[in-house]
């Protein structure tokens, strides 16, 4: 395709351009992820830094690769493996990651993003499920030690070390790790004690800022709501998907929480810790795997909030983002379906 053709746009009345492109809300997403980033490296240290850049690198490699093998020359394959949207699954990725991710399993991952999440749908546009949550959910079914080996974060390290204690420095309990040993057990004291070393080990403010222990992009509340406000400012993102889906979350856990105190932890930590913030606003918003009109979108949100909720408090894993908008992304193409809205000038009936 030559340049000249490339720029031919053909499409039907109303004529409308606008100065939003693709690379352009790409490279807004991407960039609205550095707090994110830059947090994960200040809490982590090198590790965080390393993987990021290994990550990214490897889904924009295998982006091209990709490309070249579907017949599309190298001036073209140049231009749309840096349009951004590998770098930001690639940075997603990464933030999904622990900080002890060994190398092969971040290029594994970018491979199973870029190819299974992606081209095997035909690129960018047509795949229905998140690539990043697509890799990171392989990852956890296919290596669960490595996906499941939380780093503490550097500060954390030192202590233990000045204290010269006998306490492993290289593995670290997560608030919703805490919450699961609370909600699994069947001893009333034994979850007491688990809810008390949750509030212990990881206060409201220490779970706010990110100084816990967790995946590289999961820690830092304020650093995600940062990134968050970009995308909002930039117009990126509406507040019908990451708002219902919190929501939803937080009341369900809150339910829980007011039954039964002693066992459910206060929903706040819900809120906060986990992958909740980070799916909600960079993952569930994904323009491509989430529903087009507003109905449809509190829909999503509600239902990955449930899944969320439910995986928590009653399911096997700690954790259910992942699940939760892979899940709702399947049911997208329905929510869309009844949610469409009557073309303008049609009658109910006819719709």
């Amino acid at each position: 395709m030559t340049e000249a053709t490339r720029n031919l746009i053909v499409t039907s009345s109303p004529h409308a351009a606008g100065t939003e492109s693709v690379p352009r809300i790409m490279h807004t997403v991407w960039l609205a992820l550095l707090p994110a980033c830059v947090a994960a490296v200040w809490m982590f240290g090198i590790d965080a830094l390393w993987i990021i850049g290994l990550t990214t690198l490897a889904c924009v490699v295998f982006e091209a690769l990709f490309l070249k093998m579907r017949g599309m020359p190298w001036s073209e394959v140049a231009h749309t493996s840096l349009d951004g949207s590998a770098i930001v699954t690639g940075v997603l990725l990464a933030l999904n990651l622990p900080a002890s991710s060994p190398w092969w399993m971040v290029v594994v991952g970018a491979l199973v993003a870029m190819a299974l999440g992606k081209h095997v749908f035909g690129g960018l546009g047509n795949n229905p499920f998140n690539p990043a949550l697509v890799a990171r959910v392989f990852l956890l079914v296919s290596f669960p030690v490595q996906m499941t080996a939380w780093s503490a974060p550097v500060t954390e390290t030192k202590q233990v070390e000045a204290g010269a204690q006998s306490t492993d420095a290289n593995t670290f309990a997560t608030p919703l790790g805490e919450m699961k040993a609370a909600a699994r057990s069947g001893d009333l004291a034994d979850a007491k004690e688990a809810l008390a070393r949750l509030e212990k080990d990881s206060p409201m403010v220490k779970t706010f800022l990110g100084n816990i222990g967790g995946s590289l992009g999961e820690t830092s509340a304020l650093a995600l709501l940062l990134g968050a406000a970009i995308l909002f400012w930039r117009r990126c993102i509406t507040w019908h998907v990451p708002l219902t889906f919190i929501l939803t979350t937080g009341i369900i856990a809150a339910i829980a929480w007011a039954v039964s105190p002693e066992i459910y932890a206060n929903p706040l930590y819900h809120m906060l810790s986990g992958g909740l913030l980070l799916g909600a606003f960079f993952m569930a918003t994904d323009m491509v795997t989430s529903p087009v009109s507003k109905l449809g979108m509190i829909i999503f949100g509600v239902g990955c909030g449930l899944i969320t909720a439910v995986i928590r408090l009653w399911g096997a894993y700690p954790e259910g983002v992942s699940f939760a908008i892979l899940i709702m992304n399947g049911l997208v193409p329905l929510i869309d379906r009844y949610t469409k809205p009557r073309k303008f000038g049609q009658t109910k009936e006819a719709a």
